[in-house]
């Protein structure tokens, strides 16, 4: 009981406040006409005082009076024309406000906001889960919970744990679906891709071997080539991994989504990108056919060596025009595959001045920077 009173009287206090400008305004109105009345009143009776005390002529007296008789006939006259207007406008919004205000917030209230209206239990709301991701994996998690066996339950899980960033749950997911269903590439490659991202984009051995497993249930399999291609290249051998990349590439049709990516990697381990022109302008660094030609002739260093200098030769032609965005892409990369962490955070922090992360260019830098393990703190500074 004590609660509708307070309903009641909170309604009643808020109905005050509403009405009181309402009301206000047309008293206010009038105050202002009577006001102006009074000082056009005013101003006759001073206006008398100054013709008697000669401080004007008798004619400046009557224009003055005639303008200012003029005036208070006005005002006067306003009066009884807009004085009913606004009082039938506020009768209907007066009305409103105390009828049906509250009646809409009370019905409002009954049907949604009374407190011992129970919640809508999970149950309902996981029959009904809409577009709602969280209630589909809370479905699916409970499914499970009660059998714990249905592979397929964790076939469908899995990617859905790992879009959503709960990469732990989405390993554990994927080892649960290849047990009760076999192994499959595509669930070998998603395993494979939770380790990698737990190591922080590093293909770890582990990995590896799922991969590896992968091939050998679809050797074309393009993902599992390009991250084994990707572990030799993070393990420092980057004549495996050219090889390994220029496979991949000879392998993949030329409207492959992948191939852009695969053509950076092989230059990035000496190599001339598949259908490339190496000396095109928009590309700076890239090798020539004679720099491929002359590193199938050199020994190991040597050939580290003049990887060297290419890279230095890219990372000079960046300062001159740093308008190359697959360029930075390049040089962080080759930075972080000669294992100087320093230059390729310092490469990093240039890219992103030329290329800010609110932009796709930044924010396609910052995460090739966590891919390979390069610190991003300060790089946007």
């Amino acid at each position: 009981m004590l609660f509708w009173i307070l309903v009641a009287a909170l309604t009643a206090a808020l109905a005050v406040i509403l009405l009181y400008p309402l009301l206000r305004g047309a008293k206010a109105a009038d105050n202002i006409r009577a006001g102006e009345a009074a000082v056009y009143r005013d101003q006759l009776r001073e206006l008398d005082r100054d013709l008697d005390g000669g401080l004007i002529t008798p004619e400046e007296a009557d224009y003055a009076r005639a303008e200012i008789g003029r005036r208070l006939i006005a005002v006067s006259a306003e009066e009884p024309a807009e004085t009913p207007k606004p009082a039938r406008h506020h009768r209907f919004t007066e009305a409103f406000v105390l009828l049906v205000l509250p009646v809409l917030g009370l019905c409002l209230y009954l049907t949604t906001g009374r407190p011992d209206l129970p919640s809508q239990p999970l149950e309902a709301r996981l029959e009904n889960p809409g577009n709602d991701v969280a209630v589909l994996i809370t479905k699916a998690e409970r499914h499970l919970a009660e059998k714990p066996d249905d592979g397929k339950g964790w076939d469908v899980l899995a990617p859905i744990y790992f879009r959503t960033m709960r990469v732990n749950d989405a390993q554990v997911a994927y080892r649960n679906a290849i047990r009760l269903l076999g192994p499959s590439p595509v669930r070998l490659d998603g395993l494979a891709e939770t380790l990698m991202a737990v190591s922080d984009g590093v293909v770890t051995e582990e990995a590896r071997q799922v991969l590896e497993q992968s091939l050998t249930l679809q050797p074309d399999n393009p993902r599992a080539r390009f991250y084994i291609a990707l572990s030799m290249e993070q393990a420092g051998r980057p004549d495996e991994a050219r090889q390994a990349f220029e496979a991949l590439a000879k392998q993949s049709p030329s409207d492959a989504p992948w191939l852009p990516l695969v053509n950076q990697h092989i230059a990035i381990n000496g190599g001339a990108p598949a259908g490339a022109n190496p000396a095109a302008p928009g590309a700076p660094g890239n090798p020539t056919q004679q720099d491929v030609a002359a590193a199938e002739n050199m020994s190991a260093g040597d050939r580290q060596q003049m990887i060297r200098g290419m890279v230095e030769s890219l990372d000079a032609k960046l300062s001159e025009d740093p308008n190359n965005f697959e360029g930075w892409v390049r040089l962080v990369r080759s930075y972080a595959v000669l294992n100087d962490k320093d230059r390729a955070a310092g490469a990093l922090k240039r890219g992103l001045a030329a290329f800010p992360p609110p932009g796709e260019g930044g924010r396609q830098l910052l995460a090739l920077a966590r891919e390979l393990g390069i610190a991003t703190e300060g790089a946007t500074q």
